[in-house]
């Protein structure tokens, strides 16, 4: 990877951390405009995608969109907690549950490749304030 590249996911690391929430690329595209005038939506993608890839970035596939890595460290798959009210996303791991649920699918003849586990509720803060 060249320079620019790693500029690139650098940038997209700083813009995930500092969003307040989920983003999707477009959003990750208007905020590296100010630094890459002229940059393209692939361009973004492949920078997300060579993120998720490192284990730095998450998509979340129910919203669309990307969060960074809480723990930038573990690249274990996540189980995403995501409040439907401040639209919070909490990452957590429990290699069991991945384990367990590739097991029972092994046992119906399918073969998992990737863990998305997304479950959408309401966080602590929130269910405090109602």
């Amino acid at each position: 990877m060249g320079k620019r590249g790693e500029e690139l996911q650098a940038g997209v690391m700083s813009i995930l951390r500092a969003g307040r929430g989920p983003m999707s690329a477009y959003d990750v595209l208007e905020s590296l405009k100010g630094t890459y005038p002229k940059i393209a939506p692939p361009t973004v993608y492949r920078g997300l995608a060579a993120l998720m890839e490192k284990g730095r970035v998450q998509r979340l596939e129910s919203l669309n969109a990307y969060i960074a890595r809480q723990d930038h460290e573990n690249t274990d798959p996540a189980i995403l907690s995501i409040c439907k009210d401040c639209g919070t996303v909490e990452e957590n791991t429990d290699p069991d549950v991945f384990q367990h649920l590739s097991s029972a699918l092994k046992k119906a003849g399918f073969s998992a490749q990737r863990h998305v586990l997304e479950v959408h509720g309401v966080c602590s803060s929130c269910e405090t304030e109602a």
